[in-house]
């Protein structure tokens, strides 16, 4: 007997992982992808791809712990990321507590990330949008370093540069912790994962 399958991204979704970027592959490797490369090392780590277009984002679901947790790249460009997560959010009706989400600073070192329970955008343009959008700022969040600006660059041109082949091997080091501390923070423990990693 033929059974159809059952949508992959229905029902059951716990939390919301969220990593920030910019999708096209010319944008790959910058410091503003930070967030996706977070993400990624989480996917990977847990056996699946984030390639499911839903919520103007590519999205999978995976259990981790006794969590259903939907995993999402927004596709919208870094400015707008809140029409993503906001339209995922009423869709599963998440409350802003259990969306992480995943993203670059500039006020950190490369190689280093600070979890926070919630707060301002500080700055960054996608958190921005979520905030704004959602009407919250209660959002767990992950944040990955990626260099402080130097003196002479243009804010806009530091963020969309290449990481250099040795920052690229601490952020990858550093997206898998960013991953371990997700899974803390998905467990109940974000006070544990910000005396781990801040």
């Amino acid at each position: 007997m033929f059974r159809k399958k059952s949508p992959p991204l229905m029902g059951g979704i716990t939390h919301i992982v969220v990593g920030l970027g910019n999708p096209d592959r010319k944008y790959e490797n910058t410091r503003h992808n930070a967030g996706f490369i977070g993400i990624d090392a989480l996917a990977e780590k847990y056996g699946v791809t984030i390639d499911r277009l839903k919520y103007k984002s590519y999205c999978q679901t995976v259990e981790i712990g006794s969590s259903r947790v939907l995993l999402m790249k927004p596709q919208t460009y870094m400015n707008n990321s809140g029409q993503a997560v906001v339209e995922a959010m009423n869709f599963y009706k998440i409350p802003s507590e259990n969306v992480i989400v995943m993203f670059d600073d500039i006020s950190l070192d490369v190689g280093l990330m600070r979890v926070k329970r919630k707060g301002s955008d500080g700055g960054q343009k996608g958190m921005r949008s979520i905030i704004y959008l959602s009407g919250k700022d209660t959002f767990p969040r992950v944040k990955i370093g990626v260099g402080h600006k130097p003196e002479k660059w243009d804010l806009a041109d530091w963020v969309l540069s290449q990481f250099t082949n040795d920052e690229k091997k601490l952020i990858d080091e550093t997206a898998k912790k960013a991953a371990a501390a997700v899974e803390l923070i998905l467990d109940g423990n974000i006070d544990k994962a910000m005396n781990l990693y801040n």
